[in-house]
């Protein structure tokens, strides 16, 4: 089964919608305000399409989160069913402070093909090229970093990581430095920082570190369309983590995830822009109208491109 074609614009239209909701809320200082515009106008618009979708990965479990919660249906009751992932305020600092690099996001899956990932960090690791031996989240910086500058026919020097500013990646951070790699380090945002590996000029060639379990799974579902590779590892740091990841399924702690164990199968995948990033622009407001950019992947037609379009009132 494949997802068809008309589900682009529908699931473009709810990132679409949800960036611009949250776009008013944009460098008042409040990021709860700025993530509930994004929710309740991304859950809005997922309940008109034509389809028995559920959410996999969302704003919590029921108990945390009263709308996009993990497990929640929606759509109208008919059509394909769908697995769906959403971040509809990625980066909600961004968002608050007004600052490059808030998105709206959503990836969309055929049924069991998504991976429901436990909401704890997950250890992570990027390029652009799908092949093992590369690169492994069991490999030393060194040897990732040698191994792709061999790959690439280049010296360390040459490449560029990416990887979130936090005190838990000092060592990695000093392990790149020695090797006189550049980098690329990033406040937040660490599903747009995975997607900078998949093209050249985004000047990113490996995405590294630990972040957020749910953000690797929503970055591998581009990743995916675009043939890259990616491997993640959950990392659990006490026992409510663990008895939440048994009764999803998880009995191996230390299991290493590749793409298509991920993700599997057709797929979508949105990420509109609300503040500009290195992604893409941000929503760009107009007297009556607004523009916005939208990185889509659609996994079987091999679409995966920045769509500019405009809206009006």
């Amino acid at each position: 089964m494949t997802i068809d074609k008309k589900y682009i614009n529908l699931f473009h239209n709810v990132s679409v919608k949800a960036a611009f909701a949250s776009y008013h809320q944009v460098g008042k200082k409040d990021k709860i305000a700025a993530d509930k515009a994004a929710v309740d106008a991304m859950r809005n618009e997922l309940n008109q399409i034509e389809m028995n979708g559920e959410i996999v990965i969302g704003e919590g479990e029921l108990d945390e989160a009263p709308m996009l919660y993990i497990g929640e249906k929606l759509g109208n009751g008919n059509g394909p069913e769908l697995d769906i992932a959403v971040d509809p305020l990625e980066g909600t600092n961004f968002a608050a402070n007004n600052l490059p690099g808030a998105l709206s996001v959503i990836a969309v899956a055929e049924k069991s093909n998504l991976f429901n990932a436990p909401e704890t960090y997950m250890d992570k690791i990027a390029i652009s090229v799908n092949k093992k031996d590369i690169v492994d989240l069991d490999y030393s910086v060194k040897k990732n970093i040698t191994n792709l500058a061999d790959y690439k026919n280049t010296t360390p020097d040459n490449l560029t990581a990416c990887i979130l500013d936090r005190p838990r990646h000092n060592n990695i951070i000093e392990e790149l430095k020695s090797l006189n790699v550049k980098l690329k380090l990033i406040s937040d945002g660490d599903v747009s920082g995975a997607l900078l590996v998949t093209d050249s000029k985004y000047n990113v060639d490996i995405f590294l570190g630990i972040g957020g379990g749910p953000e690797g799974v929503l970055a591998a579902s581009a990743l995916d369309s675009y043939g890259c590779f990616f491997q993640g590892k959950f990392i659990f740091d006490n026992e409510k983590d663990k008895i939440r990841a048994k009764q999803m399924g998880i009995e191996d702690f230390n299991r290493k995830y590749e793409l298509n164990e991920i993700i599997s199968g057709d797929s979508i995948f949105c990420a509109t822009g609300i503040t500009s990033g290195d992604l893409v622009k941000g929503i760009d407001l107009k007297e009556n109208s607004f523009n916005s950019e939208t990185l889509i992947t659609h996994k079987s037609s091999g679409l995966k491109k920045i769509f500019r379009s405009s809206h009006n009132f």
